[in-house]
């Protein structure tokens, strides 16, 4: 949830987790949403990293992933800094192949 990233975020920067290096923010859109619905949540995903960034540094929070081959357009517009577009270089995944065929 938006309101526990905060105190997530905090846990992983101040614990004792060598294996993690916090880089950013990750969110896929609502299957069914219409382009105003998704815009809104990359909007609101953009805003919660600028206040992480704000509060513990860029390092920390400097990526924004967001969008996959569907609505990648609009997260770049929202300020994606990397999106997920396997769909259209390799096609459907096979659980979706059937809804397709």
């Amino acid at each position: 949830l938006p309101e526990a990233v905060t105190a997530m975020a905090e846990q992983l920067l101040t614990g004792n987790y060598p294996g993690i290096d916090l880089r950013g923010l990750m969110t896929i859109g609502q299957r069914d949403a219409t382009d105003d619905q998704r815009r809104t949540e990359f909007a609101a995903l953009r805003k919660l990293g600028e206040d992480c960034a704000a509060r513990f540094g860029t390092r920390h929070f400097s990526e924004l992933s967001m969008g996959m081959s569907n609505d990648y357009e609009l997260a770049i517009a929202e300020g994606a800094t990397m999106v997920r577009v396997g769909s259209s270089i390799f096609g459907p995944r096979p659980t979706d192949r059937a809804k397709v065929e």
